[in-house]
């Protein structure tokens, strides 16, 4: 199960998101998750909605 995170309302900057999406990760006990979803994201994401995806694919956004 992913852990829930709050994006709606926060700073749309990819870098933010990525930063409190790697803490709610961090959080829940899975570092590991939150160090590959960065890596990911800064090498295969083409897009800012490619971006988005990713994110979404480690955590339920509240």
């Amino acid at each position: 199960m992913k852990p829930k995170c709050r994006l709606i309302g926060e700073d749309g900057n990819i870098f933010n998101l990525m930063g409190i999406v790697s803490r709610t990760l961090k959080e829940a006990g899975e570092p590991e998750k939150a160090d590959e979803m960065v890596k990911r994201i800064t090498t295969e994401a083409k897009s800012y909605d490619e971006a988005l995806v990713m994110l979404m694919e480690y955590v339920d956004v509240e």
